[in-house]
């Protein structure tokens, strides 16, 4: 392949990835959104047999937008973790420009 072919191939790649719809974005971090969810529940419940489920999820704009300064988009994924006869339910927030999540504090159900 020539190297300009090549960089096309690139660019192709790079605008395609940078084009993803609010839908696909939160399709691609529901299963980090939900492994980070159950990790935190099965640690906190001591419970390894927990499982999780998402409840809800929604795109959320940047806490901090300004002229100067951009945040960035994030999923934000409730998701309910249950197991062992407990029942937790956590915020997970999953940045657009990342791979990972985090989860907040769980709520007791």
């Amino acid at each position: 392949m020539s190297k300009s072919a090549t960089i096309s191939v690139v660019l192709a790649a790079l605008t395609a990835a940078g084009c993803m719809t609010e839908g696909q974005f939160l399709a691609s971090r529901q299963p980090t959104a939900i492994q980070t969810a159950v990790s935190r529940g099965q640690f906190e419940m001591n419970c390894p047999s927990a499982t999780g489920e998402v409840l809800s999820q929604e795109l959320t704009q940047p806490p901090i937008q300004g002229p100067l300064v951009q945040g960035e988009s994030r999923g934000l994924f409730t998701i309910g973790v249950a197991g062992c006869g407990q029942r937790r339910v956590y915020q997970v927030f999953c940045p657009m420009g990342g791979d990972s999540c985090t989860a907040l504090e769980g709520q007791t159900q």
